[in-house]
């Protein structure tokens, strides 16, 4: 069976997730049914990431196996024609061999949460990027996230929920900037705990709007304590941003 690698930029927001459930709509769901329509049987569809109900993605990774041997743009055009209204998009299919493992392969997830400082409510990016009231002080919110750098126990920033057998995880890399009004924090890893970013997103904006020191922000860190973890940020500005292979 040939095997396909796919990317695929999506909208969260009417899904419950990247994961198929059985408590609403998902995006493995409607790739899946998108797979059959092509393929003629029901097909599995392996993703790099299960992103939350909510969360977005502009270039989230998968892969699946096909019966037809088809030209992967066809693939692609196939997919986006049987996905109909759903806000998902395959941006690009790739023939691999049996040895590729979307989720297991990647060796660099890369994400970023988008925040809007304003007063008036958001129209055009509802949805798509959380608005602070009042401006944040970014310079401050990058120097207390680069205490996230390298490994750490990261119990103050891992969900109560967590499945992982551990909350030790290595951050490659990460950015607070102000970019066209923007505030965006750019994170790297190689994999995350359930609602790490989105954790650690709420945290520094407590240090950017002032009610948090970088040292506050370090001590919860250091602290590996979960009630010392600040508001959790919403999923509407958390973007799966890339998947790296070597």
């Amino acid at each position: 069976m040939p095997r396909y690698h796919l990317t695929i930029e999506y909208d969260g927001r009417p899904f419950v997730g990247w994961q198929r459930q059985d408590n609403g709509p998902s995006v493995q769901a409607a790739l899946e049914r998108a797979m059959a329509a092509l393929d003629g049987g029901p097909r599995e569809v392996y993703g790099a990431g299960r992103t939350d109900s909510g969360v977005h993605a502009l270039a989230q990774s998968a892969h699946v196996d096909l019966e037809k041997d088809l030209a992967p743009g066809k693939v692609r055009d196939a997919l986006n024609h049987y996905l109909g209204p759903d806000p998902i998009s395959v941006l690009s299919a790739r023939r691999v061999d049996d040895r590729f493992h979307a989720r297991f392969s990647a060796v660099r997830r890369g994400y970023v949460y988008r925040i809007i400082p304003r007063r008036a409510r958001l129209a055009l990016e509802a949805g798509r990027a959380w608005r602070t009231p009042r401006a944040l002080d970014v310079a401050a919110m990058h120097e207390a996230a680069q205490s996230l750098v390298g490994m750490h126990d990261f119990t103050t920033f891992r969900d109560a929920r967590c499945q992982a057998e551990t909350p030790v995880k290595s951050i490659d890399a990460i950015a607070v900037r102000e970019v066209d009004g923007e505030v965006r924090i750019n994170v790297e890893a190689i994999s995350f705990l359930h609602r790490q970013v989105r954790s650690i997103t709420g945290s520094l904006v407590e240090v950017g709007n002032g009610k948090w020191s970088v040292g506050d922000f370090a001590g919860a860190l250091a602290a590996a304590d979960r009630t010392r973890c600040g508001p959790v940020a919403p999923p509407d500005g958390l973007y799966l941003a890339f998947v790296r292979y070597a």
